[in-house]
């Protein structure tokens, strides 16, 4: 995952710029404290990495640009951005790729509210879960 090598510096580095905790960016990501806390791990064998759900999620709800956080500029990359399963190069196809990518996620992204709800919704218990889901019908 070299476009990932310092991703846990800068991930901390912008915590701390902007005075989040990491259970601050457990709630904007939707994932438990111990995650980020792995996330900004200095010892490679104890580091885990977001998955891409979560890394958007903190880069939009806190306004932090992509390529802040991934290792983009490395030499010899060719202009290639590679991705599990993707490859990108740095022409109008891949801004008119993103341009796309940006639309969509803020069609889908949750209100605060939901946001809200949605936590909630995690933290109940089983049956609640089910009862709430017979409520709705679903």
């Amino acid at each position: 995952m070299r476009y990932l090598q310092t991703f846990n510096r800068r991930l901390r580095q912008v915590r701390e710029a902007e005075c989040l905790s990491c259970q601050d960016v457990a709630e904007i990501c939707g994932v438990e404290e111990a995650q980020v806390i792995s996330w900004e791990a200095s010892d490679a064998r104890q580091r885990t990495y977001p998955d891409v759900s979560a890394l958007l999620d903190f880069c939009i709800k806190t306004e932090t640009p992509l390529e802040s956080l991934l290792d983009l500029g490395a030499p010899g990359d060719g202009g290639q951005l590679e991705l599990p399963g993707l490859a990108f190069s740095n022409s109008d196809e891949l801004t008119s790729a993103l341009q796309e990518l940006e639309q969509e996620i803020s069609r889908v992204q949750l209100s605060d509210e939901e946001a809200e709800l949605l936590r909630r919704f995690r933290k109940t218990t089983v049956e609640n879960r089910r009862m709430i889901l017979q409520i709705l019908g679903a």
